[in-house]
């Protein structure tokens, strides 16, 4: 439930394991994320139920096997049922954030995910060869525009120590795709990046600069979109939200 794959042999203890430690801690492959929250959740429900606390609404909890691939055969489709109609939700609280001590943090913001597939045909043939317009050199020049941006982005958060991860865009090669052999120049790479943009840029902004840099890398560069969040603006946290009072 809401993990991503493992690399066992980085691993302390067995990630399939769930190792307990002499102080408690569990090792275990989603621990982090996301299940110690989940079980946050149910405990705290099993805690009002002991007590018999009567709540003035329903809480659903919500357990679903999909957000690491976008909730599209998921939570997509049940929005869009019967079931989930009669519900009438009036709100919802995500997943949140594991924390190492006693204090569970509110988030009224988050960064919009965006994972592209950037495809850069070239030119095939020999590995002897000196070809024109490869697919290796419109990568190298994505690439190289990609890393430069982020060394930015990382220097804003050494020269401002107010700065968290959720004032800055994060950019990160995730996947390569491409080649045949080793003697090979292929007719195409795929480069995936996994994107997290802060409330605070403008997305049509940033996708123009990309569009731009494919544009600048060479002939036929396109994006295809795995993932392409819509910017969502800050939940209200004063009193025009009638939920933050009582939450």
């Amino acid at each position: 439930m809401d993990v991503v794959p493992v690399f066992a042999d980085k691993w302390t203890y067995d990630p399939f394991s769930a190792h307990v430690d002499k102080k408690g801690d569990i090792y275990a492959r989603g621990t982090q994320d996301m299940k110690s929250v989940g079980i946050q959740y149910l405990e705290a429900v099993r805690r009002l139920k002991q007590q018999g606390v009567i709540l003035r609404r329903t809480i659903h909890i919500s357990f679903v096997p999909d957000e690491e691939i976008g909730g599209v055969e998921g939570m997509r489709k049940f929005v869009h049922t019967n079931e989930f109609r009669d519900l009438k939700v009036a709100f919802a609280l995500d997943e949140g954030m594991a924390s190492p001590n006693n204090e569970f943090a509110l988030f009224y913001a988050e960064r919009c995910i965006w994972q592209l597939h950037f495809h850069c045909p070239g030119n095939p043939g020999h590995g002897s060869l000196l070809l024109d317009n490869t697919a290796g050199e419109k990568v190298t020049y994505l690439l190289n525009k990609f890393y430069e941006f982020r060394r930015q982005e990382k220097q804003k958060l050494v020269d401002n120590p107010t700065l968290t991860l959720g004032d800055v865009t994060t950019v990160n090669l995730t996947q390569i795709k491409g080649g045949v052999q080793s003697n090979v120049v292929p007719p195409e790479f795929v480069i995936v990046i996994d994107c997290r943009i802060p409330v605070t840029v403008d997305v049509k902004k940033w996708e123009e600069t990309i569009n731009t840099w494919c544009k600048d890398a060479g002939q036929g560069v396109y994006i295809e979109y795995e993932q392409k969040e819509s910017q969502i603006s800050p939940t209200a946290i004063d009193n025009t939200n009638p939920f933050l009072g009582n939450f």
